[in-house]
């Protein structure tokens, strides 16, 4: 058995990370020639039945589907800007917990929505409620409930400006919250910035803060509570039984 699957001389493909990190290597496609992230996609997917490739640009989605595979299909999100190898058959490995998603702003849908597509292919089922933000808050309630009644194991929330949305939800829930910065806005502090320092300044104890515009990094911590939580109720389950 290869734990490590060396690709020519371009990379080591980690094909077991997630027996032991809980999240498999997914693949960074910024910055990488499309030959290669085909190359990684196709080899990662014959081992493990599904490959995923984030921050992938126009261009490259187009040489990567012109490469026909037998058994193989390609699924492509553009507004996560990712895309993924998938063998025919290959079923995802539901955990059967629920996470929320919220977002600020229209403009931080695309970060949302990688970390949407990462939870949902990594086996969570996502609730979703976009352009919610604090500039009308009153838009906030009635789904925030909808995602407290349906016991969602935490939230994610994705907001750029001032970066304000997740300390208000935070003060609203008990579960806890991720907060991603975007780097929407104008002015100073307009790449994330402000949204970031916010953020981290939060009076909300139980918020927690990843990098600006990292939805995947949201995604994958959110998916490790929903698996911990996971393991505890089925660890709860066979000793009662």
């Amino acid at each position: 058995m290869d734990i490590i699957k060396k690709i020519e001389d371009i990379a080591r493909l980690d094909v077991y990370r997630e027996a032991w990190a809980g999240i498999p290597e997914i693949i960074l496609a910024e910055g990488k020639d499309s030959q290669w992230i085909t190359k990684l996609l196709v080899e990662m997917a014959k081992r493990k039945g599904m490959a995923i490739a984030t921050r992938v640009n126009k261009e490259s989605v187009k040489e990567i589907k012109r490469k026909k595979i037998k058994n193989f299909r390609w699924i492509h999100y553009d507004k996560a800007r990712m895309i993924v190898v998938v063998k025919k058959n290959y079923k995802i490995k539901k955990i059967n917990l629920k996470v929320g998603l919220i977002s600020a702003g229209t403009t931080d849908i695309y970060v949302a929505e990688e970390a949407r597509r990462i939870m949902e292919l990594l086996g969570c089922q996502v609730i979703t409620a976009y352009d919610i933000g604090i500039a009308g808050v009153h838009r906030l309630f009635i789904p925030l409930k909808k995602m407290l009644k349906e016991k969602v194991v935490c939230i994610v929330v994705v907001a750029g400006m001032d970066g304000a949305l997740p300390t208000l939800v935070k003060s609203l829930v008990d579960v806890p919250v991720i907060g991603v910065p975007t780097s929407s806005g104008y002015g100073y502090g307009g790449q994330g910035e402000s949204a970031l320092m916010t953020m981290l300044q939060s009076c909300s104890p139980g918020l927690l803060v990843v990098n600006i515009d990292n939805g995947f990094g949201a995604a994958c911590a959110a998916v490790l509570i929903a698996k911990q939580i996971k393991k505890m109720i089925d660890s709860s389950v066979r000793s009662n039984d």
